[in-house]
């Protein structure tokens, strides 16, 4: 094995703007949890790194398939004066890619398979969060790890899995043995790489926003990765309706694909006027905001929430931006709703569960619809910018 491998990179500077104050989880000149507000003048670079060396609790693990995720566009793509648009936790530099899986290399004496409850042996096929949860303090033993106050992301603070090789804590781990009751070859490692956002989607639209009983509607906003993949858990989990807002005509029929049975094009149809005729005036019981765009978005979901005969609907927001949305009271009190944050996708079984309603049929491969090399990656990140007629772009080792 060679002691060096190549990883696509991130850089960016230092420049906290003026109204910036040092938080007590930031450390100065390193990371912190407002990107957007620090770091300046992003560029990508595949760079030399030395392979790393699994510990007693971690496994090492060759990467075979990895995922472009919007995080890793809106942290490689500076606003206008600069700054980078991703808003949460970053510190650079720091290798991209979260979205991933592969084939474990070794492991530590103490590195154990959740799948088998003995040791990892080297072999496995493997996926795993990224949310680098600590376990000790008072929101992991809360059991609320996505919130974890000694918080770490892979491939936002720590280095990800853009690269030959990862090192990760083998309690993050995922075996993905059941897979091979549908997968055959590369086609088990494209999966993989799913579970992430999947279950990203999951922790969305039934942790956090509280799932939805058969015969519900339900409206999703914004047909990215996440967005498709909470249309399919949503027809999964019984929904009348699940009806997809998105403009773009290949992201629209993939949603079809996946597990909406209607899309409406914002652009182009009244947002809150089909909902409601859809529907036959009742709204949805869930609504997701999914495009990181909620100043618009909300006020047309409010509308349809105030203007339909649902009562305690539920809006989940899941897309991250720097951005105030205008709530009005009136509307929530009066119709009993309620706005949901959701961040994240570990703790409450979510991993084992999305896995799981893969090995049983839920296909998501469908959301990948191009494939490139490690060499390719920065150009992907940098053309995902304006070019949305792609899902999911997938890295092949």
């Amino acid at each position: 094995m060679s002691k060096t491998m190549k990883g696509v990179t991130l850089f960016a500077d230092w420049d906290p703007k003026p109204d910036f104050k040092l938080g007590p989880k930031d450390i100065e000149g390193k990371q912190t949890y407002l990107g957007s507000k620090v770091w300046r003048n992003p560029r990508i670079e595949i760079v030399d790194h030395p392979v790393p060396e699994p510990g007693p609790d971690e496994v090492l693990i060759e990467v075979k398939a990895c995922g472009i995720c919007g995080s890793d566009v809106h942290m490689a793509q500076p606003d206008e004066e600069g700054y980078i648009l991703y808003p949460g936790l970053t510190g650079f530099p720091c290798i991209l890619g979260h979205e991933f899986s592969g084939i474990v290399v070794k492991a530590g004496e103490r590195a154990f398979d959740k799948r088998t409850n003995k040791p990892f042996k080297g072999g496995e096929i493997v996926c795993a969060e990224e949310m680098m949860w600590c376990g000790e303090c008072k929101p992991c033993a809360d059991g609320y790890p996505n919130h974890c106050e000694r918080l770490n992301e892979v491939g936002f603070n720590i280095n990800g899995a853009f690269a030959k090789y990862i090192v990760m804590p083998a309690k993050l781990v995922w075996n993905l043995e059941s897979l091979k009751k549908r997968y055959t070859g590369d086609d088990i490692f494209l999966a993989g790489s799913l579970v992430e956002p999947t279950s990203v989607a999951y922790n969305a639209v039934i942790e956090r926003g509280g799932g939805i009983r058969p015969g519900d509607n339900v409206v999703v906003c914004g047909g990215g990765p996440v967005g498709i993949a909470a249309c399919a858990i949503l027809k999964r989990s019984g929904a009348a309706r699940v009806i997809l807002s998105e403009p773009q005509p290949e992201r629209a029929e993939l949603g079809k694909k996946m597990g909406a049975d209607y899309v409406i094009n914002p652009l182009k149809e009244d947002f809150v006027q089909r909902v409601l005729e859809l529907t036959d005036g009742m709204g949805a019981n869930l609504y997701l905001e999914a495009t990181g765009l909620p100043t618009v978005v909300y006020p047309q979901i409010e509308q349809v929430i105030w203007e339909g005969r649902t009562i305690n609907s539920t809006v989940v927001v899941v897309a991250r931006a720097d951005a105030k949305m205008p709530v009005t009271g009136e509307v929530l009190q009066v119709r009993r709703a309620r706005i949901i944050g959701a961040q994240g996708h570990s703790g409450h079984g979510t991993f084992y569960r999305v896995i799981e309603c893969m090995a049983d049929g839920m296909d998501m491969t469908p959301m990948i619809t191009k494939k490139i090399t490690l060499d390719e990656v920065p150009e992907n990140i940098i053309s995902l910018r304006t070019d949305r007629k792609e899902c999911k772009i997938t890295c092949v080792m």
